[in-house]
C-alpha cells in the first residue's frame, strides 16, 4: 500500500496541482472552486479504476502502445499549458464548471498517461486479496490527498489576490509545459526503443 502511494503521490503530484487548479478556477466563487475539485478527484478515480481494470484489454483492442497513450497525454497537457503561458486561460475558465474538472484536470492532468500506467502495472503485479487491497487503499488514499490539497488551496487563493494569481498562473503554465514535454520525450524515447 505505502509503494502504491508513494508512487502515485509523486506521479499525481497533489501539491503541485495547486498552483493549476488556482489557475483554472480563477474568478470563479467559492462554492465553484470547491465543485470543480471534487469533480476532478471523481473523474481521476474512475479514470485509474477503468484502468486498472481493463486497461490492458483496451489497449490491446484498440491496438494503442503505452508509449502512444503518454505521447497523447503529453501533447493535450502542452495545449493547457500555452493557454496558461499565453494568457488564454480567461477561455477556459469561462467554459462551464464541469469542462476544467473533466478536461485538464481530472484527466490528463491527475489521471495521466504516468498515473494510468504505474496502476497498470501495479495491477498487473497483484497475487492475492491482500495486495489487490492494498492497490486499491493507496488509490483510494491518493484521491483523498488530491481533494484536501484543491480544497484548501482556496485560502491560499485569498491571501496571494489577483496579482499573485497571474503570477501563479504563468508559473504553472511553464512547469505544466515541461512536464508535457517530458511525457512527449519519453514516449519518443520509448518508441525509438521499439516498445511502441
Amino acid at each position: 500500500m505505502v509503494e502504491v502511494f508513494v508512487t502515485l503521490f509523486v506521479i499525481m503530484d497533489p501539491v503541485g496541482t495547486v498552483p493549476i487548479f488556482l489557475s483554472l478556477t480563477a474568478g470563479r466563487s467559492a462554492a465553484s472552486a470547491r465543485k470543480a475539485a471534487w469533480q476532478a478527484v471523481a473523474v481521476s478515480f474512475l479514470v485509474i479504476t477503468i484502468f486498472a481494470f481493463f486497461g490492458q484489454q483496451i489497449l490491446t483492442n484498440l491496438h494503442i502502445s503505452l508509449p502512444a497513450l503518454q505521447c497523447a497525454g503529453g501533447l493535450l497537457l502542452l495545449l493547457v499549458a500555452l493557454e496558461l503561458l499565453t494568457g488564454n486561460e480567461k477561455e477556459m475558465t469561462a467554459q462551464a464548471d464541469a469542462n476544467v474538472a473533466l478536461v485538464p484536470l481530472g484527466t490528463p492532468l491527475l489521471a495521466g498517461p504516468g498515473a494510468i500506467v504505474a496502476t497498470m502495472l501495479f495491477v498487473k503485479d497483484i497475487d492475492s486479496w491482500g495486495s489487490g487491497l492494498a492497490v486499491a487503499v493507496g488509490i483510494v488514499a491518493v484521491h483523498i490527498a488530491l481533494w484536501l490539497a484543491m480544497r484548501y488551496s482556496l485560502p491560499i487563493l485569498r491571501l496571494i489576490r489577483e496579482g499573485g494569481v497571474l503570477l501563479v498562473t504563468r508559473i504553472a503554465g511553464l512547469l505544466l509545459s515541461a512536464i508535457a514535454v517530458q511525457l512527449v520525450a519519453d514516449a519518443v524515447r520509448a518508441f525509438i526503443a521499439g516498445q511502441g
